[in-house]
């Protein structure tokens, strides 16, 4: 792995840390205490709050916020003018900066473009939120939200394929003949644990979702 690179226009506060291959591209800000890990990519205009830690191999695309009490962990995806917040009730007259609700989005997580992630919740992993939704309560594993309220629709491999099923039933990746099993109204990966990393020979996509 390569120095982490920061484009000339971005600006990294003192007492942030960008671990190795990190790349902060045009007029970003990483605040003080905030921590980038290895392989991340920050797009154009994002913005990075204090204390925010971010996992290895994340894409946050352009003019995304980060804001305090956000937390993304390993390869989570969020997608461009993607919203997160951090005070459900805010008031410009009255200060709740001691009173930030944290919002964690767990390994491998999608949020869609243009999504709003209302804080103080959990998007737990590869779940997908599409493009837009708006999320008010924690999202399960592999849950499709979709919608404002957003809600579950189905269940997405860690492809982004859309799997469909009841309970008991066992799904197959379309894309990557993983397996996934639907019990008790939560779906788990049967072929691969939930925090494992993908086989070097799957992380490269085979089929487009809409087919």
């Amino acid at each position: 792995m390569s120095p982490p690179f920061v484009h000339p226009t971005a600006i990294v506060d003192e007492g942030a840390t960008l671990e190795e291959d990190v790349k902060v591209w045009a007029f970003c800000h990483v605040s003080r205490g905030a921590r980038v890990g290895a392989g991340t990519t920050l797009g154009e205009g994002v913005h990075v709050g204090d204390d925010v830690q971010i996992g290895r191999g994340v894409k946050v695309q352009n003019r995304v916020s980060v804001y305090t009490g956000v937390t993304l962990e390993d390869e989570v995806f969020v997608g461009p003018a993607a919203v997160f917040t951090n005070v459900s009730n805010p008031r410009a007259a009255v200060s709740r900066r001691h009173l930030y609700e944290p919002t964690l989005v767990r390994r491998g997580a999608t949020v869609g473009a243009g999504a709003v992630i209302v804080c103080g919740v959990t998007l737990d992993r590869h779940s997908f939120v599409g493009a837009g939704a708006v999320v008010t309560h924690d999202v399960e594993p592999y849950a499709l939200m979709v919608g404002v309220p957003a809600r579950r629709t189905a269940w997405m491999s860690r492809h982004g394929a859309r799997l469909v099923g009841a309970d008991g039933d066992v799904l197959t990746c379309p894309e990557s003949g993983l397996r996934y099993a639907i019990d008790g109204g939560r779906c788990r990966g049967v072929d691969l644990d939930d925090d494992a990393p993908l086989p070097p020979g799957l992380r490269v996509g085979r089929l487009p979702y809409r087919g």
